[in-house]
């Protein structure tokens, strides 16, 4: 049976671990915190508990003046009143897309009219001209771009998920009232919309193996203490079982479902 929600992956866990066979000396509360603890970690380490997302922003005359745009204003991705990503759910913002007079794309400048006369020549060449292929029809492109960024290169960015504020370097002579830019970044997925992430294996396994630390942590102030029967309770022994299944997990979740880290060119 899938597992679509907050109440269904703990008692998942739980009958995991043995309940309702075994006591599990675990508040439901302290579940929970489990949870969250476990969807923040998938979050940030896990391919799945992201998406891409693109944010179109118009400039005022208070961000130009304070250098910076609170990400809190931003979306929803699909349009006011739409149900997509808001910038509230940005994790990371990886890149400022260009903007200004060289990042305006007109129906007649050049990257039209090098199309309009060399891409039906790339292979035959254009009046008997000869012809090299691609490769020119690259190396213009490359060389259109450079003269681009050399007299107007991309704005850097920095960005923190605890200020909600993306500061922008550069002159604020070259930002406008009025003017659009738009962000790159990587946004989190709502498990309450998206239940699917609730059925996620790697989750499962992660918020079991945290719940039975949390027994273990309750446990071990009673460790040693023998019960009638013969029974001696050891918490820190579920602790430690708890602790080496933990690191198993995160170690699988790093090397095998975490996204590559983009290569720094230049």
């Amino acid at each position: 049976m899938a597992i679509t929600s907050k109440e269904s992956i703990i008692d998942y866990s739980l009958r995991n671990l043995g309940h309702p066979v075994i006591q599990i000396n675990v508040d439901y509360h302290q579940c929970e915190d489990r949870l969250e603890e476990a969807l923040q970690y998938f979050a940030e380490r896990h391919f799945d508990g992201v998406e891409r997302a693109y944010f179109k922003y118009q400039l005022t005359q208070t961000d130009i003046d304070n250098g910076y745009v609170n990400t809190s204003t931003l979306g929803p991705t699909n349009g006011p009143g739409g149900d997509g990503p808001t910038g509230n759910d940005i994790l990371s913002i990886v890149k400022l897309f260009q903007f200004g007079m060289f990042s305006s794309v007109d129906m007649f400048d050049i990257r039209y009219q090098l199309a309009l006369t060399d891409y039906f020549g790339i292979n035959r060449g254009l009046g008997g001209s000869p012809s090299m292929g691609l490769a020119s029809y690259d190396t213009a492109k490359r060389y259109i771009k450079l003269i681009q960024d050399f007299f107007q290169p991309e704005k850097a960015i920095t960005f923190s998920k605890v200020t909600n504020r993306v500061h922008i370097v550069g002159r604020k002579a070259d930002m406008v009232v009025g003017q659009y830019i738009v962000l790159e970044a990587f946004v989190l997925l709502d498990p309450e919309k998206y239940t699917e992430i609730y059925n996620d294996r790697l989750l499962k396994k992660y918020l079991t193996a945290l719940i039975k630390r949390q027994w273990g942590a309750n446990m071990a102030k009673y460790d040693g203490v023998q019960l009638p029967g013969g029974i001696t309770l050891k918490g820190a022994a579920i602790y430690q079982e708890a602790q080496v299944e933990l690191q198993a997990i995160e170690l699988e979740m790093l090397t095998a479902y975490e996204l590559p880290v983009d290569f720094m060119v230049g």
